[in-house]
């Protein structure tokens, strides 16, 4: 990591996040049955300018942390500090100033664009909206500079979404999270649903962005070679809670927790001969439900290192080394 960015101010503190959903029953009289602890207990610093990965597998709550911090979901408990105000109690009229400074690029380029309107609307609707540029001809300016600068040709404005790739459309979804000149953008797996040739070209997009408008990312993914080319710092996420937390190479060079150790043994080598020598044991068993996370610590059913001490006691976020931070009771 850079020395400007190692000492950079915290842009976004997390602190104690928790996001349960509710499980009703009934039609007339319905009841609480019970709870989906989706983010049961998040801690997370953003530095100013960084891009910050979030990994794990599928269901582990990446998403909805992101939901969260956006503010389209309202947590259940915990502090979310943007620039040192607490977002998490932040009524609607003071929500619509923040979604100037937060904006998200949404996973599937498919679903997130109104197939009913041009590109050019598309960009142009966030500064409609916010009063930004309330003059037509400016705003259609301003929406074929950032097509240029996202790397399409300005005459897409013109062009419905149906008529152009999904790695154009995903171009399109960057624009129209520029268009209101954010600080900060969620990433929620903005290359996934891509082919891998166009998640180079995205990678390199984002990053060239990031340098070029001083913005700070949360990138959600679970392809951590991905992670590896474009963040800084991963923290990584299991049912719900963040399990190990360091700077990009470290975690991927010294990986201390036993779930981090498996993701990444998981990753397959491009060298077909060294890949037929390796021997990878997976996890046993499946990820617990949400609905009934294990007591203690989350991992233990599935851990293979684990001790009697971890079916009772959740283990805490500790310091291990500088700047990495491990879940876990055994690891020392």
């Amino acid at each position: 990591m850079s020395a400007g960015l190692q000492g950079a101010a915290p842009l976004l503190e997390v602190r104690g996040l928790h996001m349960h959903f509710p499980i009703t029953e009934g039609i007339v009289m319905r009841r609480q049955i019970g709870q989906v602890k989706a983010v049961d207990g998040v801690d997370l610093t953003i530095r100013r300018g960084e891009t910050m990965g979030l990994v794990g597998e599928s269901g582990c709550g990446k998403t909805t942390t992101g939901r969260c911090i956006l503010r389209l979901e309202t947590p259940t408990a915990g502090e979310i500090r943007y620039d040192g105000v607490d977002i998490a109690k932040l009524g609607r009229k003071d929500l619509v100033a923040l979604r100037r400074r937060i904006q998200v690029i949404f996973q599937d380029p498919y679903s997130s664009l109104n197939p009913r309107m041009k590109v050019g609307e598309i960009i142009g609707e966030p500064m409609r909206v916010h009063g930004i540029q309330p003059d037509g001809a400016r705003r259609n300016a301003r929406v074929k500079e950032l097509l240029s600068v996202c790397g399409l040709d300005p005459n897409f404005a013109d062009r419905y979404p149906h008529e152009m790739s999904g790695g154009q459309r995903q171009r399109v979804g960057i624009a129209r999270a520029l268009a209101l000149e954010p600080e900060f953008i969620v990433c929620d797996e903005a290359v996934s649903a891509l082919d891998v040739s166009i998640q180079a070209q995205i990678i390199n997009l984002l990053e060239d962005l990031r340098e070029q408008f001083n913005l700070t990312y949360l990138f959600i993914a679970h392809d951590l070679s991905v992670v590896r080319h474009l963040c800084q710092r991963v923290a990584v996420m299991y049912l719900g809670r963040i399990v190990e937390f360091a700077d990009c190479d470290e975690l991927f060079d010294n990986p201390l927790h036993p779930y981090t150790q498996a993701l990444l043994a998981a990753v397959p080598v491009p060298d077909p001969a060294v890949e037929a020598g390796r021997s990878v044991r997976p996890l046993a068993g499946e990820v617990p439900s949400p609905i009934n996370p294990p007591s203690g610590c989350v991992f233990h059913p599935r851990c293979p290192v684990a001790v009697p001490e971890c079916k009772v006691v959740r283990p805490e976020l500790r310091e291990l080394r500088p700047g990495h931070w491990v879940a876990c009771s055994v690891v020392n």
